[in-house]
């Protein structure tokens, strides 16, 4: 099965300082048939004016994963950890037992970002949070593991589910595979670009549901920006 979910059909909000969209069912936003898709929970494509963010707020039991496409983000959390992530890159919070943050953008440019929400295997533990640079030109052409609890995934973020974060970048006529197996739930998002799955076009920020598939191809109609998620 592959199903279209059009950006114009996403849930929304718009804050002033937050221009919110909702892949799946968020805040006032509920759709019964949009709640999640396996294990993942939360799709959020947001824009963030500048000078401006998320204040102090709390987590628990949720692995969250930013993936920032224009700008950067800045995080600062009851652990101490902070850092700043740029366009491109991944920040991970395992947030556990429970963790508080702020998520602002410092910048004096929107900052555009993916927020994905899966839900844990494993409740309980202590909270995590960790962020790195993905070199650019190992998601040309292929898809680059971003965040994994999947076992042999070394160099990606961990995350405690069994799912993948991953990111890909196509010139327009190119085509990338994955293989993935018939009972788990992908979900890809075109951050930029028009793509093809199947004998579906998605073009960009919408969102493109997908089980039943052993291999997954996806072809760039226009150069493209690709990011999926890999759920149980």
């Amino acid at each position: 099965m592959i199903e279209l979910r059009p950006f114009e059909s996403l849930g929304a909000a718009n804050h002033g300082w937050l221009d919110a969209h909702h892949h799946f069912s968020f805040a006032s936003y509920h759709d019964p048939d949009r709640v999640h898709w396996g294990r993942l929970r939360v799709w959020n494509d947001d824009t963030i004016a500048p000078r401006s963010g998320f204040p102090t707020h709390p987590h628990n039991d949720m692995e969250i994963i930013t993936y920032v496409r224009k700008g950067a983000i800045t995080h600062r959390d009851s652990l101490g950890n902070e850092g700043r992530t740029e366009a491109g890159d991944v920040q991970v919070m395992s947030a556990g037992t429970g963790i508080a943050h702020s998520e602002f953008n410092l910048e004096d440019e929107e900052t555009t970002l993916f927020q994905i929400w899966i839900l844990p295997d494993r409740r309980g533990e202590a909270p995590n949070w960790g962020a790195r640079p993905f070199p650019k030109d190992a998601r040309d052409g292929q898809f680059a593991i971003l965040a994994s609890g999947m076992a042999g995934d070394v160099g990606a973020l961990p995350i405690r589910a069994e799912a993948r974060v991953l990111g890909a970048t196509l010139k327009a006529g190119e085509s990338v595979t994955y293989a993935t197996n018939a009972g788990r739930h992908a979900y890809l998002v075109p951050a930029t670009g028009r793509v093809r799955v199947g004998d579906t076009e998605a073009k960009a920020r919408d969102g493109v549901a997908i089980t039943g598939l052993d291999i997954i191809t996806v072809t760039a109609l226009e150069d493209a920006e690709l990011v999926l998620v890999d759920a149980a």
